[in-house]
């Protein structure tokens, strides 16, 4: 599973407008964000232009063929927007687009949230550089606060900018690209202010759903067997990350000393990185989650698993209410529009969020 920290860049006017009214530190980071966006851009050209140009890898068309498949997929079968987003593609020569920084207290599991003009309040900060991305998980840490640096393979700019197919995931598989492709449209459609939560839970639940439909349209017997591998191993983690979320939930809940909270803590993160270690055998040494890993485990790690997940059972089941995709998006667009906590409710009532008992290892959940 790639768990996917995406960053909702701001427009040219929004950023020079906040650069100005926040200071010089603020502005820093506004800037940055502005030229690797427009840097981004600059690198994208047609999709059609690398097909047509003799120097372009075969590979590389092959799969510049199948994103013109799933873009017409999405906006002839799911209704996702048809604009001009995914019809270019950029080779940017870095293994990630950018790089966000989580942050968290050391005992609890509620994200440091940042705000901005457009894109509301998030979870994150996104920086186009990793050095960059240190420097300020550095300063975090400083602070005391556990931190996670994540790369992200793409982002959505909500429809302010033709979104770019990357090199950074066009060799994903066939149905790990489409899942991606749907998701980032997903946030075209509907997008609530300061409300991570629901954003990201309809746009998985958006993936869940095109995917399946494509797979059932157009995958062969190959293409379904690979997925449906990676949905099993994406389900396996999450439901072992689930559970080391709820036990750390009720440790800080607990009456125990601060003391005690973090010595306990620290076993619970050792017994999630032993047990990975236990899943990972099962799945005959798959290792795509080991980058995951790669700093010290902390609360950061945990604190947007539930931005991504615990509201699409809802979703789901809103789907099913509505029937069809064109009312499905008009009533997330209600819902969108409505007070924060009252959607949230709704989306409880109509949906519960993933429970323990039923994400044990093995289970059916999806990545």
């Amino acid at each position: 599973m790639r768990i996917r920290y995406r960053t909702l860049l701001l427009s040219a006017a929004a950023i020079v407008a906040a650069s100005l009214a926040g200071g010089c530190a603020q502005m820093g980071y506004y800037m940055q964000a502005a030229q690797g966006q427009f840097a981004l851009m600059a690198e994208a050209r047609p999709i059609d232009d690398w097909l047509a140009d003799p120097s372009a890898a075969g590979k590389l068309k092959t799969r510049l063929v199948r994103v013109k498949e799933i873009r017409q997929f999405a906006a002839a079968e799911l209704g996702l927007p048809d604009n001009g987003s995914y019809r270019s593609y950029a080779d940017l020569k870095r293994p990630f687009v950018l790089w966000n920084v989580v942050a968290a207290p050391a005992l609890s599991l509620e994200p440091v949230k940042w705000c901005f003009p457009i894109a509301g309040c998030v979870n994150y900060r996104g920086y186009y550089s990793k050095a960059a991305a240190q420097e300020f998980a550095s300063e975090l840490r400083q602070q005391g606060l556990d931190v996670q640096i994540g790369g992200v393979p793409a982002y959505s700019t909500l429809g302010w900018f033709d979104d770019p197919v990357l090199s950074t995931f066009i060799q994903y598989s066939d149905g790990e690209l489409a899942r991606l492709v749907f998701h980032e449209l997903a946030h075209q459609v509907a997008y609530a202010k300061d409300d991570s939560q629901f954003n990201e839970s309809f746009a998985v639940a958006v993936e869940e759903v095109g995917v399946e439909r494509w797979m059932a349209r157009f995958g062969d017997d190959r293409a379904r067997s690979a997925y449906r591998d990676y949905k099993s191993r994406k389900q396996d983690f999450l439901a072992l990350l689930l559970r080391h979320r709820e036990a750390l939930k009720d440790l800080y809940a607990s009456d125990a000393t601060d003391a005690d909270k973090l010595t306990a803590k620290a076993a619970l993160f050792a017994s999630l990185k032993d047990e990975y270690q236990v899943m990972k055998t099962g799945w005959g040494g798959y290792a795509g989650y080991d980058r995951w890993f790669a700093e010290p485990l902390s609360n950061a790690h945990l604190a947007s698993i539930a931005t991504y997940h615990d509201f699409v059972p809802g979703f789901r089941a809103l789907l099913q209410q509505e029937k069809s995709m064109s009312a499905f998006y008009a009533a997330v667009r209600r819902m969108a529009g409505q007070d924060r906590d009252l959607r949230h409710q709704e989306l409880a009532a109509l949906g519960e969020p993933p429970r323990l008992a039923s994400q044990q290892p093995g289970g059916s959940m999806t990545q």
